[in-house]
């Protein structure tokens, strides 16, 4: 009779354990190369999912995350902006009273305008900012003397990041300004040892008198997709490659793909860092969505370095907002 009811209580478990582990797969949230801009209290999640545009979900805890009826949760839809496709890795900022949202589309960059971090973002004239070749992957980083720079990256024997100075009204860069940052040079950013080495996906962060640009190394449909820094007492440059490169990769998370993300503040003062991750060990996309928090720690010699608390790392998931 013992027998019979711990087959029964096993059969059960497992089938509740099925029905959990399905529905958190339902959903979770497939937005790759990431951001979260928060806003009043509220979060607003952006990524790329779709060649009709860009969607936007909000959240006021982090956990459920929905979407706005609004043009059908598109914060920006195509024929407002630049772009007929490829709409991807966008971010969004504000200065004064606008928000900016700056994003790739037919592999060129593209800076947008609203009223509200939800949308419409339009240009009044559609057209990509100046520069040669393609240029994906977007991050304006606003200095404390005022000076704008947008890093991205060139498409030229690899995936390259480059600086340039943005004018002040964010309408285009400043001709003549762009320098490279870095490319991918180190065993871990080419792990495939193509003849195309990747780094993409910028995003920079000051502290104290140093410079942070954070990047992703290796073809994003490879395993080893992951993240790291370079250091600079400049805002363009030259960076010096952190030694303890990857901060977030498989080895650590034990997920594939992990990498080509944002980091923001949240409510309570903390750093986190928005990311995807592969669809699974099995499968590259869709892109999942998780965002793991971060901190700066001083070593020996007094230098902040980036920390990334593993034990935090979660999955983002569609719920009643």
């Amino acid at each position: 009779m013992k027998s019979v009811f711990a087959l029964f209580l096993c059969f059960s478990l497992c089938f509740i354990s099925k029905r959990v582990l399905s529905k958190q797969l339902n959903d979770t949230l497939y937005l790759a190369d990431p951001t979260i801009f928060v806003d009043n209290g509220t979060y607003y999640l952006y990524g790329t999912s779709s060649d009709e545009g860009f969607l936007v979900y909000i959240s006021k805890d982090l956990k459920n995350w929905g979407k706005k009826p609004e043009n059908n949760g598109f914060a920006l839809k195509k024929g407002d902006a630049f772009g007929t496709k490829g709409f991807w890795a966008p971010q969004v900022f504000k200065r004064g009273h606008t928000y900016f949202m700056a994003y790739t589309a037919d592999e060129q960059i593209a800076i947008a305008r609203s009223e509200s971090p939800l949308g419409p973002f339009k240009q009044e004239t559609l057209k990509a900012i100046s520069g040669t070749g393609k240029q994906i992957d977007p991050f304006v980083f606003t200095d404390a003397d005022g000076k704008n720079y947008l890093y991205h990256v060139k498409l030229d024997r690899g995936n390259r990041i480059y600086v340039s100075e943005l004018k002040a009204d964010f309408s285009d860069v400043i001709p003549n300004t762009a320098k490279e940052c870095l490319s991918g040079t180190e065993l871990w950013e080419n792990t495939a040892k193509t003849d195309w080495p990747v780094t993409e996906g910028p995003t920079v962060l000051k502290k104290g008198n140093l410079y942070y640009l954070f990047y992703s190394a290796n073809d994003f449909r490879n395993p080893d997709y992951a993240v790291g820094y370079a250091t600079s007492g400049s805002a363009t440059g030259p960076w010096t490659k952190y030694a303890g490169n990857p901060i977030i990769s498989r080895k650590i998370l034990k997920f594939n793909g992990t990498g080509h993300g944002d980091f923001f503040t949240d409510k309570d003062g903390h750093l986190q860092y928005v990311f995807h991750t592969h669809h699974s060990n099995q499968k590259v996309s869709p892109r999942a969505t998780s965002i793991i928090k971060a901190t700066f720690v001083k070593d020996k010699n007094g230098i902040n370095q980036m920390q990334i608390d593993p034990e935090s790392f979660r999955f983002l998931r569609q719920g009643v907002n």
